[in-house]
C-alpha cells in the first residue's frame, strides 16, 4: 500500500481545476479543486493502488470534469428556461417512425397507437431529438433506436439500465444544444 501524498495531488487537482474552470465558464477554479479532491480523499483505496502520475492527472481530469458537467446539468434545471425531461425525450423519439407528412396531419389529434397527444411542440422535440442523437455515440444512437423507436424489448437487466441512462444522455444533450441556439 503507498502513501499518499496530499500536498502533491492537491497540486495536480490545482492545475486541472484551473483548465476545467477556463473551459467551463459556469464552474470556479477552487470549487472543481475541492470537489476533485474530495473525491481523491473518498476513492484513496483506488489511488493507493494506482499511485503514478499517468492515473492521478486522469483521475482528477474525470473527477472535474464530472462536477462541471453536473453544475451545468443543475443550471440547466433552474435557468427559468424549457428544460426537455428523460420522458420527453422519449416521446420525440417515439415520433421517429413517423414521417413529416404523417406528422403534420397528426398535430391537435389524439394518436391512440402511443397514447400521447402529438402538439406543436412534438415537432421540435422530435428536431432537438434529431440533432441531440447526431451528437451521440452510435452504441447509444443504436440503443435508443432499438428501444424507443423500433420497440423492441431489451435482452437483460444490464441493457435495459443502459437504455435508460442513454434516455438520460439524449435529454442532456437535448437540453445544451437548445440552450447553444438560444445563449
Amino acid at each position: 500500500m503507498t502513501e499518499i501524498d496530499w500536498a502533491y495531488v492537491g497540486g495536480i487537482a490545482d492545475k486541472v481545476a484551473g483548465n476545467i474552470a477556463n473551459q467551463w465558464s459556469i464552474v470556479e477554479k477552487d470549487d472543481v479543486k475541492q470537489e476533485i479532491l474530495l473525491h481523491a480523499y473518498r476513492r484513496r483505496k483506488m489511488l493507493e493502488d494506482n499511485y503514478n502520475d499517468a492515473f492521478l492527472w486522469k483521475f482528477c481530469r474525470k473527477a472535474g470534469n464530472q462536477f462541471a458537467s453536473m453544475e451545468r446539468d443543475a443550471r440547466d434545471v433552474i435557468d427559468d428556461q424549457f428544460y426537455y425531461t428523460p420522458e420527453e425525450a422519449k416521446m420525440a423519439l417515439s415520433t421517429f417512425v413517423y414521417s413529416d407528412d404523417e406528422m403534420g396531419s397528426m398535430l391537435g389529434r389524439r394518436d391512440d397507437v402511443l397514447s400521447t397527444r402529438i402538439t406543436d411542440n412534438l415537432v421540435s422535440a422530435r428536431l432537438d431529438a434529431t440533432a441531440a442523437m447526431n451528437r451521440l455515440p452510435k452504441r447509444t444512437q443504436e440503443l435508443l433506436m432499438r428501444r424507443y423507436v423500433f420497440g423492441l424489448p431489451v435482452k437483460d437487466d444490464t441493457e435495459r439500465k443502459a437504455s435508460n441512462r442513454a434516455l438520460d444522455m439524449l435529454a442532456r444533450q437535448m437540453n445544451r444544444d437548445l440552450r447553444r441556439v438560444t445563449a
